[in-house]
C-alpha cells in the first residue's frame, strides 16, 4: 500500500513536471499575445467543411487587429513607476540586513527597457512583419480573388485614424501586393488607404462614437477591478512568501503586464514572466480575459450591437459582388475585397456578432436576448481566451463563395478566424454556410438594433450591471 501511494505520488509530480515544461506562456497573454504564437492553434475536434472544387471565391472581406505594438506612453509611466519602487523595496531590504538571497538578481537591478521613450503605442517592426506576412498568405490562398490589376475601387482598404492601424494596413498591402508593381527593386505596389475622423467613423470605430457604450465601460471598470481584485491579492501572497520581498498587490499587477510586454515584443520569458507559475498564468490569464468578456465582448449585448453598422456594410460588400455577378459586369470593374485594418474593440465585438466562441447552447441564449455565465475558472476548459478571439493582428475573413446553379445554394459564405476556418453556431456549427442563411439566421436578429438609436437615445444603459453577473 505504501508503495502504491509513493509511486502515485511520483506519477503525480511527474506529470505537473511535464505539464509546467509544456506550458508556453507565449500562448497565455490574452490580448497581448503575439499572432505568430497562437495564430495555429484551432479546435482539432472542428472538421472543416469540404468546399466543392465547383464553387469558387467571389468576394472577400477582412477585419483584422493592429499587429504587436509597443506599450503606451501611460503603461510606459507605470513601469518607470514599478522599477522606483522595487528600487526603494531593495533599498529597504539592505539598510534592515534582510536577506534578498531568493529575489531574483535580475530584478533587484531592473531599468525598464521604455525608459525615457518620449513616445509609445506605436506599430512595432513584429507588427510590421505580421501583417506583412499575412498579406502574402491571404494572396497566395486566394489567388482567383487577388488576380485583377490593383486598382482602389478593386481592393479598397480602409483604416481607422490611428497610426498604428494605418500602419498595419500598410504593411499588409505592401505583403498583398508584392512583386505586383513597378517601384524599385522589389516591385512594390504604391496604394491608397482610407480612413475615416474619429468623430464619425462608425464602422470601425463604433466604440469611440458612442457616448452610451462609454457611459457603460466607464461605470463597470471599476467593477472589473473588484472582479480582479480576489486574483492579485492570491498571488500577491504567494509570490511575497515565495521570495521572501514586500510585493504590492499594484507591483504584481505591473509585473504581470511587465511580463506580457517583455514576451511579446522583446522575446524575453525568464525575467517577470518566470516570476509566476503556470497556474497564476492561467488565472492571470482568466482574469485579463473576464475584462474583455464584459467590457468588449458577450458580457453586455451594447458591447457588440454597436457594431451592426461594420456588420452591414460586410454583407452589403457581399451583396454587392452578387450583383456585380449576376449582371456580368467586366473582371477590373467591381470590388473583389474589403479590407479593413482597426482594434481590438472592433474585432471583438464583430465576433460576437457571427457568434463565434460561444459555449453550448450559448447561442441559442443569445438569439433570445438571454445573459450568459462568464467564462469558467481555470482549470476548467473554456472557448473565450482573448489570445485566440483577438490577438495582436487577429483576423476575422469572411470569403463569398460562388457556386453551380445545381448546388442547394448558389451562394455561400465561409468565415475564417486567424486564417482556419471555424464554425459558425447560427449555420448549424459549420463553417460554409449558404449566404441566404447566413443572413437570415447571422445577420437579421442584429439589424433591429439601430446604431444612432443605441448611442443617442437613453436607454439607461449606462446604469445596467453587466448581463452576466456570477462566477
Amino acid at each position: 500500500m505504501a508503495m502504491a501511494a509513493i509511486l502515485l505520488l511520483f506519477l503525480t509530480l511527474f506529470s505537473n513536471s511535464k505539464a509546467d515544461q509544456d506550458f508556453d506562456i507565449r500562448q497565455h497573454l490574452s490580448t497581448v499575445t503575439r499572432y505568430g504564437a497562437v495564430k495555429d492553434i484551432v479546435d482539432s475536434s472542428f472538421p472543416s467543411s469540404d468546399i466543392p472544387d465547383a464553387c469558387t471565391p467571389l468576394h472577400l472581406n477582412l477585419v483584422a487587429r493592429h499587429g504587436t505594438r509597443s506599450p503606451t506612453k501611460k503603461r510606459m509611466r507605470e513601469l518607470e513607476k514599478l522599477a522606483s519602487h522595487i528600487r526603494e523595496l531593495v533599498k529597504e531590504a539592505n539598510y534592515n540586513n534582510v536577506s534578498l538571497q531568493k529575489v531574483p538578481a535580475w530584478l533587484q537591478q531592473w531599468e525598464s527597457p521604455w525608459k525615457g521613450k518620449l513616445k509609445g503605442g506605436q506599430l512595432d517592426r513584429k507588427g510590421e512583419e505580421e501583417l506583412y506576412q499575412l498579406g502574402i498568405r491571404v494572396r497566395e490562398r486566394f489567388p482567383d480573388i487577388f488576380n485583377e490589376e490593383y486598382h482602389p475601387d478593386v481592393y479598397p482598404i480602409r483604416t481607422t485614424h490611428v497610426p498604428r492601424a494605418s500602419t498595419s494596413a500598410v504593411a499588409f498591402g505592401m505583403g498583398l501586393f508584392s512583386g505586383k508593381g513597378s517601384l524599385g527593386p522589389g516591385f512594390h505596389q504604391a496604394f491608397a488607404v482610407t480612413t475615416e475622423s474619429r468623430a464619425s467613423d462608425i464602422i470601425l470605430r463604433f466604440f469611440d462614437s458612442c457616448q452610451t457604450y462609454k457611459d457603460y465601460r466607464k461605470n463597470h471598470e471599476l467593477a472589473v477591478n473588484k472582479m480582479k481584485e480576489p486574483i492579485l491579492v492570491e498571488i500577491t501572497s504567494a509570490l511575497v512568501k515565495r521570495y521572501e520581498f514586500k510585493f504590492t498587490i499594484h507591483d504584481i499587477s505591473s509585473l504581470w503586464f511587465l511580463c506580457k510586454q517583455e514576451s511579446s515584443l522583446l522575446d524575453i520569458t525568464d525575467q517577470a514572466c518566470s516570476l509566476f507559475s503556470p497556474t497564476e498564468v492561467a488565472l492571470l490569464e482568466w482574469m485579463d480575459d473576464l475584462e474583455v468578456f464584459i467590457l468588449k465582448g458577450y458580457g453586455n449585448a451594447l458591447n457588440y450591437r454597436i457594431g451592426v453598422p461594420l456588420l452591414k456594410d460586410v454583407v452589403q460588400s457581399m451583396d454587392q459582388a452578387i450583383k456585380a455577378k449576376e449582371d456580368n459586369h467586366a473582371p477590373g470593374s467591381y470590388e473583389k475585397a474589403r479590407l479593413r485594418f482597426a482594434h481590438a474593440e472592433t474585432v471583438v465585438p464583430f465576433s460576437c456578432l457571427l457568434g463565434l466562441f460561444l459555449e453550448g447552447s450559448d447561442f441559442e441564449r443569445i438569439q433570445k436576448e438571454e445573459p450568459l455565465n462568464l467564462p469558467p475558472k481555470p482549470p476548467q476548459n473554456r472557448k473565450w481566451r482573448g489570445s485566440i478571439v483577438a490577438p495582436f493582428a487577429g483576423n476575422n475573413m469572411l470569403v463569398l463563395y460562388s457556386c453551380p446553379a445545381n448546388f442547394s445554394s448558389k451562394y455561400a459564405v465561409q468565415v475564417i478566424h486567424n486564417e482556419h476556418p471555424i464554425p459558425i453556431p447560427g449555420c448549424d456549427g459549420t463553417d460554409f454556410c449558404p449566404f441566404e442563411v447566413f443572413k437570415e439566421r447571422i445577420v437579421r436578429p442584429h439589424l433591429k438594433h439601430d446604431y444612432n438609436t443605441l448611442c443617442n437615445v437613453n436607454l439607461d444603459h449606462s446604469k445596467q450591471k453587466p448581463e452576466t453577473s456570477k462566477l
